[in-house]
């Protein structure tokens, strides 16, 4: 399988490079003299679902994919940097909670194939589609835990862990905003995550990182994988890669709860190449690639009757937050993201 690895065009390239190499200037044309055969996709998605779909995708469709790999954060800031002329088509990163706010970047389409998807996970906004789930978890670095006990998010307030858990900037990355709002769903009085309890978490929470926090999601699972963490809050698909491959981790859904947010991709509004674009959102969703997903990688598909990896953990043995409001989470977001700062600031 050709590894998407080696055609990665990295944000550091400068805008009229990745023209040249995207075609979505109108450089770069097929033999027929037109350039409806490729497609340019920004992706902060894992390395084994980019591999899994991309090669998949332009050997059953012919169109040729250029990636563009980097995390949440930045590639949404490109696409909102590019908004007058979008150099990419497809934005594969993040969920409604962090997009909705700027669905004004997006085109409005709902697949033929979202019929086919879990109620819970169909596109109701127009805009996203959600493909996979990446539930909450933590990872843990079983080698530097010993007998410590890190099962539930009281845990983490543990003395012996401070300065020892990694976490990402909920400003800037899905997952860390995700784990947030895990905890703050977990500790929130009659769990509320806006009530003073679940903020009196929180201060305890960023004084037990010590300061230590990490300015990307990647750098979260790869520090505890590689033990200069104990723990990390992180999504369950790097996580649970690492307990495939036998490194020293584990992977703990938190006894309080997990948030099980829906991981969409997203048409970029004015794109280049938009019949292309919604080819590949199709296909995301196609039983051909679900299937795939499902028996081969660490992501939880979100078609109907997908049949799980035995190295998955069952769904039944995963208690999720019955009040979680994934449309309330997205109207407040910026709210959640305010308070997280203040208190960041007010812990230094």
């Amino acid at each position: 399988m050709k590894q998407i690895t080696k055609r990665i065009i990295t944000l550091a390239i400068a805008a009229a490079t990745l023209v040249s190499l995207a075609g979505c200037g109108g450089g770069q044309k097929s033999a027929s003299g037109s350039d409806d055969k490729v497609l340019t996709v920004y992706t902060a998605r894992s390395e084994s679902l980019n591999n899994l779909v991309i090669p998949n995708f332009e050997k059953d469709t012919g169109i040729k994919v250029n990636v563009v790999v980097a995390g949440t954060g930045p590639l949404l800031k490109r696409v909102s940097s590019e908004k007058g002329n979008p150099q990419g088509d497809i934005l594969w990163a993040a969920d409604q909670t962090m997009l909705e706010s700027q669905k004004d970047l997006f085109m409005e389409y709902v697949s033929p194939e979202d019929k086919n998807m879990m109620e819970a996970f169909r596109n109701k906004t127009g805009y996203f589609t959600p493909a996979f789930a990446d539930p909450t978890v933590l990872i843990v670095n079983t080698n530097l835990a010993g007998d410590t006990k890190i099962e539930t998010f009281d845990d983490l307030l543990n003395p012996a862990l401070k300065g020892k858990i990694a976490f990402g900037d909920p400003a800037n990355s899905s997952s860390a905003f995700q784990s947030l709002m895990a905890m703050l769903y977990a500790k929130g009085k009659n769990g509320d995550p806006m009530s003073p309890e679940a903020w009196e978490y929180v201060d305890k929470f960023i004084q037990n990182l010590d300061g230590k926090m990490l300015n990307s999601s990647g750098a979260v699972h790869k520090g505890v994988a590689d033990g200069e963490y104990t723990v990390g809050l992180t999504w369950e698909d790097p996580a649970a890669t690492y307990v495939r491959n036998s490194a020293p981790v584990k992977v703990v859904f938190p006894k309080e709860g997990a948030i099980f947010p829906g991981e969409s991709v997203q048409i970029i509004k004015g794109c280049k190449h938009p019949e292309n674009a919604k080819k590949f959102v199709d296909y995301m969703i196609s039983q051909k690639i679900q299937e795939m997903a499902g028996k081969e990688l660490t992501v939880r598909p979100l078609r109907k009757n997908i049949e799980l990896a035995s190295y998955m953990t069952p769904i039944d043995q995963i208690h999720l937050f019955p009040n979680y409001d994934e449309g309330w989470v997205s109207d407040h977001k910026q709210d959640i993201v305010s308070m997280w700062n203040q208190h960041l600031e007010n812990n230094r």
